[in-house]
Formats: C-alpha cells, sequence, structure tokens
C-alpha cells in the first residue's frame, strides 16, 4: 500500500505555477545594511482607503510587561488595548505574551503607517529601537528616512517620530471580504501557513497579501507579516503563546543578523524541563497500562465494538430533581457572557421565528429567524451540552467554525443563536442520489469544503488553550454557508485535552462508523479521535456514499474501500478511481488530485493513532490539492468554451 508521504511529493509535483493574483505588499527583511529598499519603508499605500482601522501585534518584555506600558510606547489607548486583549491594565504580562493593538493607519506620502513618539535611551540605535524595543514593527531605514536626511546619529533624550508598519486592504482583497489587515510579527519557528490558520486567514490570500508563494514562502525573526481579516482579532487567537496565567514562557524571537546569546541558562531550563517531562511520560505510560489492564478484566467476554454507538455512564443515576437541572440555571453563573455574547429574551426568539411556527423550521430542535434584519438560525439545547458549547464559542472565533451570535435561557431550556448557514448540511449535498434534487457538489467544491472542515479542526487542535477535540465529526455537523464554505457546528462534546496528552473515559458517546479504534475499545481522547471520524467524512465526500454503505463493502476496517486505487501499479490505481469516486461526478475531476486525497484519507484512518497525520499536515497537503484543482478547472472550463474547429 502507498504510504502517506507520498502525498506531499506528488501535491509538490502539482503546483509549480506562479500567483493567480497579484500580492498586496513585499515582504522585507530587517537588515539595516542594505539601501533604502522601497519594502523596508513600509507598506504601498495601494489600498482602497488612504487610511482605515488595522491591528499590530506586539509581544510583551521587559520593561513593556503591562497593558498601560506598551500603550505608552506605541502611543495607543490603554482602554482599548485592555478591551481587545481580555487583560486589566495593570496585569503583568508574561514575556512573549501576544497583545493585540488596534490603530488607526494611513497613508503618509507613498506608504501606510501610524507614528508613535519615542524618547531616546542610552545606547540606542536606530537598529535596537526597530529590532528589539519595537520587535520589527518598524525598521532602521523607516527610521532614518523619518528624520532629517541630513541628520545621522541620535542621541539621548532626543524624541522620535517612528513610522509603525501598517496597511488598508487593496480592492482585490476588499471584494473578497478582507476588511482588516494585521501587521504580525514573525516568531522563531512561525510559517506563514500556521499564522493565518490562527487568525482564521486564508492561507492562499496571506501568501499573496505579502508577495509571496509556495515555493517561496520563508520568512525571518524580527520581520511583519500582514495578515488579511474579515473580522477584527480577539485574545483566544493569541492564546496559544503564553498568558498573564501561563506558566509556560515562549523564546524571545532571534533576529537572524544578531548576535547569539549566551545559552548556558537556557540548556539547564531545558535539561530540568527533560528530566520533569520523562517523568511525566513515565506516569503517563504506567497510568495508561494500569488503566487498559483493569479495563481488559472488566470487559471479561464482552465483544469489541468496531462500528457500534453506546453509552456507559460513569456514576449512578442522579435523583431525578438532579438530572432536569442544567448545570448553569442563569446566564449570571457563566463568567462575561453578557459582556461578549448577546443575550436575547424568549419573547425576542418567538418574534424572529413567528412563535417557533412550522414554516420557519429547518430539522430536528433549530429554526429559522431573522433578528434586526439578519438571518440566524435558533436551536434548542439541553443542560451540559449547551453550557460546554456556550463556554467554547464565547472565547474563540474562526470562519470555519459556526459562529455563536446569542444566547437565552428559558424555563430550564437553553436557545443558540448561531449565524445562518444558507446551504444547511454537508449530509443534504454529498450522498449519491441527492443530485436528483438539484443538489451536486462539483470536485473543486469537495475540495474546498475538506479543507474547510480540516482549518477549523486545526484550529480547535492546535490554537485553542488547551486543545478541544471535537469528538463528533460527520455530515450532518458540517454546515454549509451561501458560498459552500464549510463551518464545523455542534462542538456541545467537545473535550479538552493538554497538547501532546491525552484523555481517558468510560463513557463512549458517539456516531456509528465515524468512531475511532481506540475510542471505541479503551476510551481513549486525543486530537487523533477527530482525525480519524475526519477521514471517514472525507470518504463520504469523495465516493457520495453513507458510511453504513460503505461499512457493507469491507470486513474489517473501511481503509479496505481504498485498496484497489492505493496498489503498487499507479496506472491500474488510476483506473480504479471511476468506480470508487462519486458517479455523479461523471469522470470531472483531476486524477492526479484524486489519487493524492485517496491516500490523504487512508492516512486518517489507520487503526494506530500515532500514524495518523496531525490536522496542521492535513491542511497543508489540501491547501496544494486545492490550488492544483482550481488552475484544472479554469483550464477545463476554458478548453470546454473554445469553438470546435
Amino acid at each position: 500500500m502507498c504510504l502517506f508521504p507520498s502525498v506531499y511529493i506528488f501535491i509538490f509535483s502539482l503546483t509549480s505555477f506562479s500567483s493567480l493574483i497579484a500580492g498586496q505588499q513585499p515582504y522585507a527583511t530587517s537588515n539595516c545594511g542594505g539601501r533604502n529598499s522601497p519594502s523596508a519603508l513600509g507598506y504601498n499605500c495601494n489600498g482602497v482607503k488612504r487610511s482605515c482601522h488595522a491591528y499590530l501585534l506586539f509581544r510583551a518584555q521587559t520593561p513593556y510587561t503591562t497593558i498601560s506600558s506598551i500603550a505608552g510606547l506605541l502611543s495607543s489607548d490603554p482602554f482599548q488595548l485592555s478591551q481587545i486583549n481580555n487583560v486589566s491594565k495593570d496585569a503583568k504580562l508574561l514575556t512573549n505574551h501576544a497583545v493585540i493593538v488596534p490603530v488607526n493607519c494611513s497613508c503618509a506620502g507613498q506608504y501606510y503607517q501610524t507614528n508613535m513618539t519615542y524618547v531616546v535611551e542610552a545606547n540606542d540605535t536606530p537598529y535596537t529601537i526597530a529590532n528589539n524595543t519595537l520587535e520589527g514593527l518598524s525598521t532602521c531605514q523607516a527610521i532614518q528616512n523619518q528624520r532629517s536626511g541630513l541628520v545621522v546619529d541620535i542621541f539621548p533624550g532626543e524624541r522620535l517620530t517612528i513610522p509603525i508598519r501598517c496597511a488598508c486592504p487593496t480592492k482585490n482583497q476588499a471584494e473578497g471580504g478582507v476588511k482588516f489587515l494585521l501587521t504580525y510579527i514573525i516568531k522563531t519557528g512561525d510559517a506563514i501557513s500556521s499564522i493565518a490558520v490562527r487568525f482564521g486567514a486564508d492561507v492562499g490570500r496571506t501568501l499573496q497579501a505579502n508577495e509571496k508563494s509556495e515555493q517561496n514562502s520563508v520568512i525571518y525573526p524580527f520581520t511583519t507579516l500582514l495578515v488579511p481579516l474579515q473580522s477584527p482579532p480577539n485574545s483566544s487567537q493569541i492564546a496559544k503563546g503564553a498568558s498573564p496565567l501561563s506558566s509556560q514562557v515562549s523564546p524571545s524571537p532571534q533576529s537572524p543578523f544578531s548576535s547569539p546569546p549566551n545559552n548556558l541558562r537556557k540548556r539547564w531550563d531545558y535539561f530540568g524541563a527533560g528530566v520533569a517531562a520523562g517523568g511525566a511520560f513515565m506516569l503517563g505510560i504506567g497510568a495508561i497500562i494500569f488503566y487498559l489492564i483493569t479495563r481488559k478484566f472488566e470487559k471479561k467476554n464482552k465483544p469489541l465494538m468496531s462500528s457500534m454507538s453506546s453509552e456507559a455512564p460513569e456514576k449512578a443515576p442522579l435523583k431525578k430533581s438532579e438530572v432536569e437541572l442544567p448545570r448553569f440555571m442563569d446566564l449570571e453563573s457563566i463568567p462575561s457572557i453578557a459582556q461578549s455574547i448577546k443575550v436575547y429574551t424568549i419573547k425576542d426568539l418567538q418574534s424572529a421565528t413567528e412563535n417557533f411556527s412550522p414554516n420557519r423550521w429547518i430539522k430536528g430542535s433549530v429554526y429559522q429567524g431573522i433578528i434586526n434584519g439578519e438571518q440566524v438560525a435558533i436551536k434548542r439545547k439541553d443542560g451540559d451540552s449547551a453550557t460546554t458549547e456556550i463556554n467554547l464559542l464565547n472565547k474563540i472565533n474562526h470562519f470555519n467554525l459556526l459562529s455563536l451570535l446569542g444566547v437565552c435561557f428559558h424555563e430550564g431550556q437553553w436557545y443558540l443563536v448561531h449565524e445562518y448557514a444558507a446551504n444547511g448540511s454537508l449530509s443534504d449535498w454529498i450522498y449519491h442520489g441527492n443530485e436528483d434534487d438539484g443538489k451536486l457538489l462539483t470536485w473543486t467544491q469537495r475540495i474546498q469544503i475538506s479543507l474547510d472542515i480540516a482549518t477549523g479542526l486545526d484550529y480547535l487542535h492546535s490554537y485553542t488553550t488547551p486543545a478541544h477535540v471535537h469528538k463528533d465529526i460527520k455530515s450532518s455537523n458540517v454546515l454549509l454557508d451561501a458560498d459552500f464554505r464549510a463551518k464545523v457546528a455542534n462542538l456541545g462534546q467537545s473535550k479538552t485535552v493538554e497538547q501532546g496528552h491525552f484523555a481517558l473515559t468510560r463513557h463512549i458517546v458517539g456516531t456509528k462508523g465515524y468512531m475511532a479504534p481506540e475510542y471505541l475499545e479503551n476510551g481513549l481522547i486525543t486530537t487523533k479521535l477527530d482525525v480519524y471520524s475526519y477521514g471517514v467524512l472525507m470518504l463520504e465526500i469523495l465516493t457520495g456514499k453513507e458510511v453504513a454503505t460503505l461499512y457493507e463493502e469491507t470486513t474489517a476496517c473501511l481503509s479496505e474501500v481504498l485498496e484497489a486505487v492505493l496498489c503498487e501499479d499507479e496506472y491500474d490505481g488510476k483506473e480504479n478511481l471511476t468506480p470508487l469516486i462519486d458517479p455523479s461526478l461523471q469522470g470531472h475531476y483531476p486524477a492526479e488530485v484524486a489519487m493524492a486525497v485517496v491516500r490523504l484519507a487512508d492516512g486518517c484512518l489507520r487503526k494506530d493513532a500515532g500514524s495518523r497525520p496531525p490536522m496542521n499536515e492535513i491542511v497543508k497537503v489540501l491547501s496544494r490539492a486545492l490550488t492544483t484543482s482550481l488552475i484544472w478547472e479554469s483550464t477545463s472550463t476554458s478548453e470546454s468554451q473554445q469553438p470546435e474547429p
């Protein structure tokens, strides 16, 4: 069977092409020794507007370790910074804690900038101000250019007006839905794709915004990257870095042009951390072994499940009065909910849904409503599942996660007001036979949807602290907006796990056919649980068949469905795509990309959880697959429109 790494080799070979859309701004390095290149002086004033609201990202460092001191440095409003970062003005921030700074960005000549005033200290140089104090938010060339050309040296006590790098969306970006640009300071280990995913931005648009490509995506610490955003950034998107309450401190970013620091203390830190991590690892292994042995003993002759959904309560049944009461009985018992989420009355929702009229019913307990002229989806939920989802969505925001707009609590019932997904559930579109209702997804739409789902899950796995496992990925829990962009929904069963760790449960809940073997057999919860479910969903998207039908075609595991395609002979494999891929596509798909996506699905379905790819790798592969599919689609469309000779 073909190995998973071949996916990357295959997709890379298909992507030697130039960017389809001109970039917003050239990427600039932090080298002060060169001449004044335009990119070092600032971002070009080429946006739709000459001034706009923009955002910066600054990392706390001594002496700038409070919101007030950072606001003073960057000439910002401390109240505004405190509000957007959800941190009090005088709270002590750990080193490298990321702070979002809203600014007014405007054209100054041919470059965008926002200005700050800085008083020069002893031993300051334009280089240290740009790269150390401001961490790359300005450049030494821009600082010198802002001053009189006759004055080179700077002196302690001198007040400098320093231009900070920012930009406004171009016409192409604005038409694509981009409303804000974030100036992100790159740190060691950053990649453009991971930065984009963290802020819910499109990876391709982020590359284009910086005149970068997949073949030329190298970036350096102490330089800036423009991140195109459709909504303002929020504190949850930077939670992966150190927080005021966190005990973890990220390493300070190092400039590629600065001298190396003394690493002796770091080595001892790493040594101590290694010993602690090793001890924790051994304790964890012991706990797993003990747990699995006791589980085996308890199971006795009970057969293992391969695709069944079940529940095994962890504790004795509660009294009737306890069962009827949700965990939180009123809105006031959920911290800060009223400050971040709109609270509706039941009369508001009755008015929005015509008193929950059958004409407004979508499915299950979900109704379509209209609030302030906007369409919304209103879902009635019970107890703990509702509060889990509210608490999570109250803290995070991502384009590929269904947004929570408001809540209502009435007579023991929660009502969740979500953004409206005009095209409904993915399950209404992917199964063979739906085309009779005019519901047919093209190949490119399927790849875009697959990428959207993976991006949303990657955000939950990699950019929330602690990481969240969805636990119930399936076609009915993915919704499609008016543009057929996917939104992962129903996070009520989600479970938190620390990065690189796991959780164990005896309460096995899920959907038949989608649950990973290690979860069914041993109650093991890791992010790889979602990867397995995602692999099942990918198989459904590719084949147009429901998971129950797919299981009928196998004797043991779902990956058997793919064996005919994943054979040694590549030619035979492509030939065998025809009976595998959804027949409603009528063969209209790029075979090479389809082969790569099949290999990706096979990697997700591996029985060994450790050998499944992480979500961030899946995002990378599908990003390239989508780009190649778009080019294929454009080429095939133009060829079909050419008149016959």
